[in-house]
């Protein structure tokens, strides 16, 4: 089973995307869809009407997006390939930017609007940095030169990425990363595992505490006047 991971900030057209790769591929292989998301979604049942795959959703609730995907790709997986599907496709909520959903195997793929600002890839650190492909969306609603600073200011991040530039809901230009799709390996489900590492998530924040102020906290927390990397643990 082949296996893309899907992910991209919000509106930036992962799902027109998708749906791009789905219409490809339906007729010589049998798709999976996943769809996390935090409190509602509605692309499994689009995709289910529209191209009779298998689809299912699971909402992240309290916890991060990204983090809930960890969880439930497991079972995922195992639910794909007891449909025998021959590409499973996972379509992440990236709100987290701290995060990265993508695995050691298949293809990791950040979609990007062009529309988003020049500046967007350098604000989502390892969803771009740890990304096997960039496709930037959107291309007909700018200017050739600010195509080309979003396009240096991606590379800047992730030189090695592979790029493509498409009108998503058209699907103009995809035919290299049909290619790449058809050309990835089957991944081994006994040996899945994160891309990247984890960033540090001691937090009582996260627990449910709602006083402001460092000194009200444990686990890592910063102050206003830190540097960057100043981060400061407190134990219980």
């Amino acid at each position: 089973m082949k296996l893309l991971v899907i992910a991209g900030p919000p509106s930036a057209g992962k799902t027109s995307l998708t749906k791009q790769i789905v219409r490809r591929f339906k007729d010589e292989m049998t798709i999976a869809f996943l769809k996390i998301d935090v409190v509602k979604a509605y692309e499994d049942i689009e995709l289910g009407r529209e191209f009779k795959i298998l689809t299912k959703k699971i909402y992240s609730g309290d916890l991060c997006p990204d983090h809930a995907g960890v969880m439930v790709l497991g079972d995922a997986v195992e639910w794909a390939e007891s449909k025998h599907a021959d590409l499973f496709i996972v379509e992440s909520a990236g709100l987290c930017l701290r995060c990265s959903p993508y695995l050691n195997q298949g293809l990791g793929i950040i979609v990007l609007s062009s529309i988003s600002g020049i500046h967007a890839p350098e604000k989502m650190g390892a969803m771009v940095s740890l990304a096997d492909i960039a496709v930037v969306t959107k291309i007909d609603l700018v200017s050739q030169a600010e195509r080309e600073v979003l396009i240096q200011k991606i590379k800047d991040v992730h030189p090695n990425l592979i790029l493509i530039e498409t009108n998503a809901l058209q699907g103009t230009s995809l035919h290299r990363l049909y290619e790449l799709i058809k050309q990835s390996e089957d991944i081994d489900s006994e040996k899945l595992y994160l891309k990247g590492n984890p960033p540090i998530g001691t937090c009582t924040i996260c627990v449910g505490k709602k006083e402001i102020g460092w000194k009200h906290h444990f686990g890592v927390i910063k102050k206003l006047d830190g540097q960057i990397a100043e981060y400061l643990y407190r134990g219980e």
